[in-house]
């Protein structure tokens, strides 16, 4: 027992050192980490905000990269085997290539960040902004998961298990690739309609649409699927397939000017003119009318009441809404106080009052 404790005591020894060696270096690179960390913004002080977010979002990464650096320095160093030394090594290598990853997804955003600061989408004229903000989101997403893929692949490859396996699925490769890419439809189908999207662009965020029959503006465009905040501040989340292959509205592809529709229903002897008048009093006093369409018509007309359609115009489509209601409530509250009588009403005709209305025959005399 004693014989075989003392040949075991030097391997311990080796081993408590060599983690000592690597736990220091690790502690020096964070200590290094931190220090330089602090100097950087002690540097920028309050100017440059965007080198300061952009200092915290590279933190992770930086750090990281320094503890990967101390460790591969510190390793040959330490009294181990061989061995343990290249399974050492190919954790490090794994931890580099997630590393060069993580890195690369960090300045894709941060590219990002700094090319959509010169757009506002909380302008009233944000048809452009919006426009470059879809673009560079969906691209940022779909690369996203080009850089996870390609982190993951590139990771799976340093195994000779793996890799043997890789070149026995290209081999394979016709059956193999029908059976993934039936497994694979669903996301495929919304990697390449999200391309299309950003694109050709037939949403854009903020974008008032019309889907299912439910209104409400595209709130969030992710890798697979759309988030649209509703009217009544419910979310429908549509995949992204759904914009490229089914029939939708959008209120806003082209501007965020709209027309809104009031429809009134009259007795046949209202007065239109001066309702049409008054419609436009109405308009020009809103706050919401922008100055360009205002319109009464005829459009239908019964045995009972006539229809009147008005039209106004908004330069967004929570405008126009909120117009179509004022112009409606104000053309009621005008009707009721000054043409009671225009309002929609049934007429009954008694039996004696049709007699009384039919002229008597002449008499002849004889």
């Amino acid at each position: 027992m004693q014989s075989r404790f003392t040949a075991m005591l030097p391997g311990a020894w080796d081993a408590a050192t060599a983690a000592a060696l690597l736990v220091g270096a690790g502690i020096i690179a964070l200590l290094l980490h931190t220090a330089i960390l602090a100097l950087v913004r002690r540097a920028l002080g309050n100017r440059q905000p965007f080198l300061r977010t952009a200092l915290g979002a590279t933190k992770g990464p930086t750090r990281l990269a320094l503890l990967l650096v101390a460790l591969a320095i510190a390793l040959p160093a330490t009294p181990l085997s061989d061995e343990t030394q290249a399974y050492l090594a190919r954790l490090l290598a794994l931890a580099t290539i997630c590393l060069l990853g993580w890195a690369a997804a960090t300045v894709l955003q941060i590219a990002a960040d700094l090319y959509l600061l010169r757009f506002r989408i909380d302008v009233a004229d944000n048809l452009l902004a919006r426009k470059h903000v879809t673009q560079i989101r969906v691209l940022v997403r779909v690369l996203d998961v080009v850089i996870a893929l390609t982190t993951i692949g590139f990771a799976l490859m340093t195994f000779d298990t793996v890799r043997q396996f890789g070149v026995t699925l290209f081999a394979s490769a016709g059956v193999a690739g029908i059976i993934a890419g039936l497994a694979a439809r669903p996301v495929l189908s919304n990697f390449i309609a999200g391309i299309q999207i950003a694109v050709s662009q037939p949403i854009r965020i903020d974008d008032a649409v019309i889907v299912e029959n439910e209104w409400g503006n595209v709130e969030e465009i992710t890798f697979s699927y759309v988030v649209v905040r509703l009217w009544d501040w419910r979310r429908m989340v549509v995949p992204l397939s759904y914009f490229i292959e089914k029939p939708f509205q959008n209120w806003t592809r082209i501007g965020g000017e709209l027309i809104g529709t009031v429809f009134l229903y009259v007795d046949p002897t209202a007065p239109v003119q001066a309702i049409r008048e008054k419609l436009a009093e109405i308009a020009a006093e809103s706050k919401l009318w922008n100055g360009k369409v205002v319109n009464l018509q005829v459009s239908d007309c019964t045995e009972t009441a006539m229809q009147l359609r008005a039209l106004v115009s908004a330069n967004s489509a929570p405008a126009v809404w909120d117009l179509r209601c004022e112009v409606r409530e104000k053309l009621i509250e005008f009707l009721q106080r000054e043409y009671p009588s225009a309002l929609p009403r049934r007429r009954y005709e008694t039996l004696m009052e049709l007699e009384s209305d039919v002229p008597e025959a002449p008499r002849t005399s004889g």
